[in-house]
């Protein structure tokens, strides 16, 4: 018999299985023993049951969830939401974290908890500049981050090689093998990790990424988007004041605003420098504002605020563009634990988490408050680059898949306890053919979810919205 862990526990980011033994304490657990710890949990959970997934289990719809999801959303984005969703299997999976959350909630779990990413997928990885000015290639999306099992990170991210796959019409076979290539680089990390000294652990970098053709072109992309380069882009010069840059307006995803809420906007980056370094203190205090906007970004995130304020430091040669991102609760909260839906400032949830994750972070990384809701706050485009799905080829994946592995099983080293992660994992292939497993059956499932999205969105759409969410050909 299965046994199914609670994973509903205290979520503050301090509490990892297995706790730290506090200095002095009568006993220090080293890695041999946490490991012997993870491979105890085989007895409760085998390795093999991390296959199963059936939809009868549901007890709740699918698109019910979705439109749950949506409350407190600014509503004339929501239908835009939809649209993106209705586009592909794959943009439907970007959006449906909710769906998913509840759906991994539904099977047993190793009770093995760490920093999850919450949203893994293959276009949030992807290249922004570090602190230091110099191109970072990691996980750069942590909407949903929270403490919870670890495999519902690697399941989420193996389902999407399926799916991403599909979409650029690889081959299923080849689809699979990513997936399982996926799993067992994340593997092989792990138990790396496991035996390396734990400062070697916090400081590992991956050194082979410009020898990966989809990372070297994503990296590529990221130099060429600079902050210069992103000021044509997003701003025009002010008719009314010819020296001066303002937003473009294009909307709905790009909108200059004016009035209150512009002073709202400002005044937040008040308490937002208490969340900053002192010394990123006083770089920020030499920029000053020059306009805001509201700006539409992602998939998921789509019907939240959020804002984008342009600055300037020295000269207009020197941009700076701030996003304000409204965070609410991970899709993941009600599922992990009481405390997860308590009043915790969810830009802070986001932040803590994403640098628990990430060798290197934003320099600009912090959190505010707008009219009593939680924002994130991080540079805009500041050298960003993701994975461009339309030029993906078989081998291509492959790689990208190794690099999914090794990633992600950095960060949940940085997060968690890799020792304990590796014992449960174990050496052999029967983790990896589970989890492949899953991934093909749950994406075969997200194709009839995202069906079931379209049809509904056809039946309850005017005429001019439907044929806006037509979606594109399934690929083979």
């Amino acid at each position: 018999m299965t046994t199914k862990f609670d994973a509903r526990q205290d979520n503050s980011p301090a509490t990892i299985t297995p706790p730290a033994t506090p200095p002095g304490a009568a006993h220090f657990q080293t890695a041999k023993e946490r490991m012997a710890l993870g491979q105890a949990r085989r007895k409760l959970l085998k390795r093999a049951h991390h296959a199963l997934w059936k939809a009868k289990d549901r007890k709740e719809d699918p698109l019910a969830l979705l439109k749950r999801s949506t409350e407190g959303r600014v509503p004339k984005l929501v239908e835009l939401k939809n649209q993106r969703m209705a586009c592909s299997p794959f943009g439907y999976f970007r959006g449906a974290v909710p769906v998913m959350a509840y759906d991994l909630s539904l099977t047993a779990n190793t009770g093995i908890r760490t920093q999850l990413c919450g949203d893994a997928h293959v276009r949030n990885l992807g290249a922004f500049a570090g602190p230091d000015g110099r191109l970072v290639f990691d996980i750069n999306d942590f909407d949903e981050t929270i403490v919870g099992p670890f495999e519902w990170d690697v399941k989420r991210m193996a389902t999407s090689l399926v799916l991403a796959g599909r979409e650029a019409s690889v081959g299923g076979a080849h689809c699979r093998e990513a997936a399982t290539a996926f799993v067992a680089r994340y593997r092989r990390m792990m138990h790396l990790f496991a035996t390396m000294p734990v400062l070697e652990v916090a400081r590992y970098q991956v050194h082979r990424l410009g020898e990966v053709g989809p990372v070297s072109a994503i990296l590529l992309a990221a130099k060429r988007s600079t902050p210069v380069l992103n000021l044509r882009a997003l701003t025009e010069t002010n008719p009314a004041n010819k020296s001066e840059r303002i937003f473009r307006t294009n909307p709905p995803v790009l909108e200059r605003l004016t009035g209150e809420i512009v002073e709202k906007v400002v005044a937040s980056l008040v308490p937002y420098e208490e969340s900053l370094l002192p010394e990123r203190r006083r770089f920020l205090a030499q920029y000053r504002v020059i306009d805001v906007a509201f700006k539409v970004v992602g998939t998921g995130s789509v019907g939240l605020r959020d804002y984008c304020v342009y600055m300037e430091g020295n000269g207009r040669k020197d941009p700076l563009f701030i996003q304000i991102k409204e965070e609410a609760h991970s899709a993941y909260a009600p599922y992990v634990g009481r405390h997860a839906m308590k009043s915790y400032h969810q830009g802070r949830r986001v932040v803590e988490g994403e640098r628990s994750m990430q060798l290197q972070s934003d320099p600009f990384l912090g959190w505010t408050k707008i009219e009593g809701r939680d924002y994130l706050v991080r540079q805009l485009n500041d050298h960003k680059g993701s994975l461009d799905m339309t030029t993906i080829k078989a081998s291509g994946l492959m790689e990208y898949a190794s690099v999914c592995g090794e990633m992600l099983a950095r960060g949940h080293a940085r997060g968690g306890d890799c020792a304990m992660l590796a014992g449960y994992i174990g050496t052999s292939e029967r983790f990896d053919t589970a989890i492949t497993q899953f991934a093909e059956t749950y994406a075969d499932q997200t194709e009839k979810d995202w069906e079931e999205l379209v049809k509904n969105l056809k039946n309850s759409a005017p005429a001019s919205a439907a044929k806006a969410a037509k979606p594109a050909k399934k690929k083979a």
